[in-house]
């Protein structure tokens, strides 16, 4: 398992289009928290904050993020979790696990907003250009 490490956070109105490594961007006018794969592949990482999907916790000195981020979508497939500003490596998860995970989160979502939310689509990189902020922040 990798070592576990430091990070540092920022808060930011929007999130740069130049990213820092180990630096995790959070945007409360957008709810998002936004950040390069902590495994160092490069890859954007959306966590939208919500009452159903990630939370975040600012103590007035580190934040920290729920649950784990599991990149599992991504050819890296790493798995962490953000706590106190460190980012600390959890294990590879199963498909049967990934799975049961994303159907648990289907319905919570169902079971709070009262309806199928939709799917996001998993895409390959943007190219670069102007673009509308929600494809942005989906990876689209």
């Amino acid at each position: 398992m990798k070592k576990d490490f430091s990070i540092t956070h920022e808060f930011v109105e929007f999130i740069p289009d130049q990213r820092a490594e180990r630096t995790l961007y959070v945007s409360i006018p957008y709810a998002t928290a936004v950040h390069n794969c902590f495994c160092g592949c490069g890859t954007k990482v959306v966590t939208p904050i919500n009452p159903t999907g990630w939370q975040l916790i600012f103590d007035g000195d580190t934040v920290s993020l729920y649950p784990s981020v599991g990149n599992h979508q991504y050819p890296c497939r790493s798995h962490y979790c953000i706590e106190r500003d460190r980012v600390v490596w959890a294990r590879a998860m199963t498909q049967n696990e990934i799975e049961g995970g994303r159907a648990r989160d289907r319905a919570v979502r169902e079971g709070y907003f009262g309806s199928p939310a939709p799917q996001p689509e998993i895409s390959k990189p943007v190219s670069k250009g102007k673009r509308r902020l929600i494809d942005w922040l989906l990876g689209r």
